[in-house]
């Protein structure tokens, strides 16, 4: 399996990170002009695309012979991701109006934007946590980085191509990496795991990992935002530009810690991991004005993707499960009807009288669907949310 590790680089002088933003933007716009000429003669094929843009965009922009190369495989990879969504669909409620806007316009590359490099222009010494990397301005030798002592390990690891990438001023490599991946075991049960706003998981032990704090911290981001964008002054900018990701940060460390715990708590039990399928969740909920921000700030596929490859790397299974009913129907007796969800928080059936927590039910009913789909076979069943 193929996972992704991020350093960050510590540029040694204001020379060197100068010559490591011209090169991206230098290669940035060089995938902007080859773009354009993939777009307008219809070149969406790596070779014949590099024949016709090569010597060009190496003589205008000073790039090298590879990273050339590199920058018209970027633009044939984002050509090719572009198709692959409007084939998928994957564009939207308003699906057939993007797809009218992407086809009649090449693709636009940011000058910012993530350089690919090869193991030809960038070198890595792991002994001394530091790279050797091509630009504009030479190649630059001895750039040391920082990283945890995890990443360090998988680095180890690491083939193919790594990403240069510039945040607000600060410089990153993602690498990828390959790692063995187990075989998944013969799972005794099933954890439940019923994915929420108000509770972002619950599981079906009854364990409940509530959004709370989660929530809190968005409003007040929302409300920062929103008094920033009131003032319109350059230090009011500098600001939203410092915490802009801040927000996407914190949510994502928090979905990482909670798939630990649950692909953690499923290995100790020998049992597998059962999800909702939400693919389409936001297109088929209407949410009043007021839950709209809340809605759509939902990191729900971004928690079950973490859980998926956490669980791969420790070999748990995990299934995927029709999520209708699964807030109506009676994990004890079967009994669905809407009236047995009470209100957000408390389940009580019509039929046997059962009392549970609502979401811990309907994880109870995940559990047991999740039963049912690896004894039809359709086990590890990737997610499209």
């Amino acid at each position: 399996m193929k996972i992704v590790v991020q350093v960050k680089l510590l540029p040694a002088s204001a020379h060197d990170a100068d010559a490591l933003a011209a090169t991206l933007r230098a290669c940035n716009r060089a995938a902007n002009r080859a773009s354009e000429v993939a777009h307008a003669k219809n070149l969406k094929r790596r070779n014949v695309l590099q024949d016709a843009v090569y010597h060009q965009i190496k003589a205008d922009f000073d790039l090298g012979a590879q990273s050339a190369v590199r920058v018209v495989k970027k633009v044939c990879d984002a050509y090719a991701t572009l198709k692959g969504n409007i084939k998928a669909g994957n564009l939207g409620p308003e699906g057939s109006k993007r797809r009218t806007r992407a086809e009649s316009k090449p693709v636009v590359f940011r000058e910012d934007a993530a350089q690919p490099y090869d193991d030809r222009i960038l070198t890595w010494n792991l002994d001394r946590k530091s790279v050797s990397i091509w630009t504009l301005a030479g190649r630059i030798k001895g750039i040391p980085f920082v990283c945890s002592p995890e990443a360090m390990k998988l680095l180890a690891s690491r083939k193919g191509e790594s990403d240069l990438v510039m945040r607000d001023g600060m410089f990153f490599l993602i690498a990828t990496i390959e790692l063995p991946e187990p075989e998944a075991y013969e799972p005794a049960g099933f954890l439940g795991v019923d994915l929420g706003i108000v509770n972002i998981a619950t599981t079906s032990d009854g364990r409940i990992m509530a959004g709370r704090g989660l929530n809190r911290y968005r409003q007040r981001q929302r409300d920062l935002r929103g008094k920033l964008q009131k003032k319109r002054t350059k230090s009011a900018e500098r600001v939203l530009k410092r915490v802009r990701r801040r927000e996407a940060r914190h949510a994502a460390n928090t979905n990482h810690i909670i798939a630990k715990q649950l692909v953690n708590t499923a290995e100790r039990t020998s049992r597998g991991i059962a999800l909702e399928d939400l693919s389409g969740i936001r297109q088929r909920v209407t949410a009043r004005k007021d839950q709209r921000a809340r809605l759509h700030s939902w990191a729900f596929a971004q928690l079950g993707t973490f859980v998926e490859y956490k669980a791969r790397r420790a070999g748990v299974p995990v299934v995927h499960v029709d999520p209708r009913n699964t807030s109506r129907q009676c994990s004890a007796c079967w009994h669905t009807h809407r009236s047995n969800r009470v209100d957000q928080a408390r389940f009580v059936c019509r039929s046997c009288g059962i009392v549970l927590h609502a979401d811990h039910n309907g994880s109870r009913n995940i559990a047991h669907r999740g039963n049912a789909v690896w004894q039809r076979g359709a086990v590890n069943r990737p997610s499209t949310a």
